[in-house]
């Protein structure tokens, strides 16, 4: 029996993996959201994983506000940072296997080929700096560190779920064409920490995303094309007409050197469409089919 313990289980990437250990024999999962553990109560995470003795951790608990974090880098920094150093060194001293999710953010975007896992960290903004504190933490205790991006599922807020909301109002929709990276979907993602939580790769930092890249603008065509709407809605335009409060990489494209790649994002989207489609609900049925006779 190996025992799982799934931290932020109420976000879009905890709801998928939980569901996909919940059907692998002999395993065993406890799923806690953050109103179950809240992991910046260092008492609390320590009671947890000596109470439950998991054989591995998946942290998908995260300050996830990525311009919030600008305003607030102390709020991040306590979630993303220092709450992980606890909960590794705690992951560690149960014998533990804590799988700690990182970001594309940590780098610059200046790279125009795919950054390698041992390349160069340099974070332009908060949320980015947290998360590298976190992984820090997370090798210093022995443990591994996935980073991956741009994730959509059928839970939560995403960016999929947001451009069919837009595209239900049939006008045009302004989307950065210059911020290049990897849309990834949580199940593939999930199945991913599912692979390196039962097998045999050694501790260290790895590249979880779906294969291939676009643009936030190419994304927003594609998902226009799957609604039935038009994709000439989507309108390209610069990072510098749609300033935010957190500066964002321009290229945030990772290579995935180290385990088998996980499928180009187009087909991962094709296949998780109708799944998102029933997630989303009431927002699908006011949306599919706009702009189509």
């Amino acid at each position: 029996m190996t025992r799982w313990l799934v931290t932020g289980a109420g976000g879009m990437l905890g709801q998928d993996l939980t569901r996909l250990l919940r059907t692998m024999p002999q395993t065993r999962v406890h799923a806690l959201t953050r109103a179950e553990l809240d992991l910046c109560d260092a008492a609390a995470v320590a009671a947890a994983v000596r109470v439950l003795e998991p054989d591995v951790v998946v942290n998908c608990a995260a300050w996830t506000d990525v311009d919030g974090a600008e305003s607030d880098e102390a709020a991040a920094m306590a979630v993303n940072g220092t709450a992980v150093d606890v909960l590794a060194r705690e992951s560690a001293r149960a014998g533990a296997r804590l799988l700690q999710l990182s970001t594309d953010y940590v780098f610059d975007g200046g790279a125009r080929t795919p950054y390698p896992r041992d390349a160069p960290t340099s974070p332009l903004n908060a949320y980015g700096r947290a998360k590298l504190v976190g992984e820090h933490a997370a090798l210093e205790h022995g443990h591994y560190v996935l980073r991956t991006e741009w994730l959509y599922g059928a839970q939560g807020r995403s960016f999929p779920r947001t451009m069919t909301r837009l595209a239900a109002a049939g006008t045009p929709v302004r989307v950065v064409d210059d911020q290049v990276g990897q849309p990834t979907w949580t199940v593939d993602l999930a199945e991913r920490l599912i692979l390196l939580g039962t097998g045999q790769a050694p501790p260290g930092i790895y590249h979880a995303t779906n294969a291939g890249q676009t643009s936030w603008y190419g994304f927003a065509r594609r998902i226009f094309v799957l609604l039935g709407a038009d994709p000439d809605l989507v309108e390209p335009v610069t990072t510098a007409e749609f300033p935010r409060p957190a500066a964002r990489p321009a290229y945030s494209v990772l290579d995935q050197d180290a385990l088998p790649p996980m499928r180009e994002w187009d087909l991962a989207l094709l296949e998780a469409w109708p799944h998102l489609l029933s997630g989303w609900g009431a927002v699908v049925g006011q949306t599919v089919g706009v702009g189509r006779q």
